[in-house]
């Protein structure tokens, strides 16, 4: 299931930014509920919040560790774990969606826009949900609970 949702959210990003590209021109902006919520496709060269702008190598290179790291000891976490693994496939998933876009146009394609919140993508979104999920884990993990309320 790990590679599943890896694939699913890859794609899903991409299908998604293909069509922005397709049905929209850059730095449009279509209102889909006045006020609160528009489509807007915009360019980002940086990070979140456009941090870091034109910093690309940065942001490939710790792409390509971050998901090394995470195929590398995906095995050694324990099945039970769903959440976890849920989690850093989400994270993989949206962090490769990013960095094929980094790699092709030299920046990221975003096209959500709240107006409260810098415009994001759904590899972004996948991202903070798979980190959500981490901490959910973290927090409601068994290993993490005092030694009287596991039975020890």
């Amino acid at each position: 299931m790990f590679f599943a949702v890896i694939i699913i959210t890859f794609l899903l990003d991409q299908v998604s930014k293909a069509i922005v590209q397709m049905l929209m021109y850059h730095g449009e902006s279509i209102p889909l509920v006045p006020h609160v919520f528009n489509l807007t496709y915009i360019l980002n060269p940086g990070a979140a919040f456009g941090l870091l702008a034109y910093q690309t190598s940065l942001f490939v290179a710790i792409t390509v560790i971050l998901t090394a790291g995470v195929l590398f000891g995906y095995r050694r976490l324990p099945l039970e774990r769903h959440l976890l693994r849920y989690g850093l496939g989400l994270i993989v998933g949206g962090a490769l969606g990013n960095l094929l876009d980094r790699l092709r146009y030299g920046f990221v394609i975003d096209f959500l826009d709240f107006h409260v919140w810098p415009v994001f993508n759904l590899a972004d979104t996948a991202i903070v949900m798979g980190a959500c999920f981490l901490v959910w884990d973290l927090f409601s993990s068994s290993d993490h609970k005092p030694k009287k309320e596991r039975g020890l």
